[in-house]
């Protein structure tokens, strides 16, 4: 099968065994996935051998041993694995059905969307509190419009124009300086700053947590999202008994061998939202028309052209968003084409 990797700091397509059936996994013939453009390019840049890729859509190809929530021929989300292959083996509490009313394009975002979700489910707010988003990528996006769903009052910071504006459109406030999110902050007199600010930019070599201190009101809480830095002024901290939080992948769940290996879930009334639950709320909300994915949507490549894509994102970082990555192939053997269906 075909795969892109990061190999010594560039995107290459290569062909690679295809995997092997297994128990509690499930083999997923990919339809599109999609390119968490920050995170992948930073582990182009920075490892040797990169896996990329953690988000796809396709169709279930084989089932195995203890698999019972889904079947051959099923559309379904797919998260947690490298998704920029042609096939997928993924565990099962990684495949999520994907409902009617939602297409591929859009499901394919789902690992994106889980880890949106658990981030906010980390900053533990209530309804109609406010939430700053520092960096407007794919990732701080989709926490937006979720966060704008759940009736959160939602400001971003970006310096990149066409993301402020693709956050306005949602009715967000966005601001392009840190002047300006203060007194987008301060302009609400009922707002003695925000309850929690969510850090999603991805460069570890610069610090906001101090800034995102400042910005919160007494015992605000900050949510560390992006692959950032973690440095911080002590005093600041303990002047507004805030709390500094880390947002650990899509949920309870991620990178626990019993349940992603092993297949063993945890019962729902002492875990109510691991990773594949969130998966599935994702879904939820995009079938249910509460968030719209769709228009994130800006650039689609075929997998062969993703390394030219990778290129443009490094030279052209206002020209990407969402980036959707399309598979074109025969049906692999033993896959009826009524799967295509």
């Amino acid at each position: 099968m075909k795969a892109v990797k990061g190999i010594n700091g560039s995107a290459q397509v290569l062909e690679l065994p295809n995997p092997e059936m297994i128990p509690q996994f499930v083999k997923v013939k990919t339809e599109y996935s999609v390119v968490s453009v920050g995170t992948e390019l930073m582990m182009i840049t920075n490892n040797g051998d990169a896996n990329l890729g953690y988000s796809a859509s396709g169709i279930v190809m084989e089932i195995g041993e203890g698999v019972t929530h889904v079947i051959p021929g099923q559309r379904v989300a797919c998260y947690g694995v490298p998704a920029h292959r042609e096939l997928l083996l993924v565990p099962k509490h990684l495949v999520v059905p994907v409902p009617e009313g939602v297409t591929q394009e859009e499901a394919a975002f789902v690992g994106i969307g889980a880890i949106a979700i658990h981030a906010l489910r980390q900053a533990k707010l209530s309804f109609g509190e406010t939430i700053i988003i520092a960096g407007l990528g794919i990732l701080g996006q989709v926490i937006a419009r979720i966060a704008h769903a759940a009736s959160y009052k939602v400001i971003g910071l970006e310096l990149i124009e066409e993301r402020c504006r693709t956050l306005e459109a949602i009715g967000a406030i966005a601001c392009r300086t840190k002047d300006e999110l203060q007194k987008a902050v301060e302009s609400d007199p009922g707002c003695k700053g925000a309850d929690a600010v969510m850090l999603c930019a991805s460069n570890r070599k610069f610090s906001m947590i101090d800034d995102a201190i400042g910005w919160l009101r007494d015992r605000g809480r900050v949510v560390i999202v992006g692959d950032t830095g973690t440095e911080f002024d002590r005093d600041l901290l303990f002047m507004k008994e805030a709390s500094v939080h880390i947002s650990r992948a899509g949920g309870p769940g991620r990178y626990e061998e019993t349940y992603e290996q092993q297949g063993v879930d945890y019962p729902i009334g002492y875990v109510r939202w691991t990773e594949g639950r969130n998966m599935g709320e994702f879904l939820r909300l995009i079938a249910q028309k509460r968030i719209d994915i769709q228009s994130l949507i800006t650039n689609e490549c075929a997998l062969e052209e993703l390394p030219t894509m990778y290129q443009s994102c490094f030279e052209k970082p206002q020209k990407s968003m969402g980036i959707v990555v399309r598979y074109e192939q025969p049906n692999p053997a033993g896959v009826a084409d009524s799967f295509n269906n």
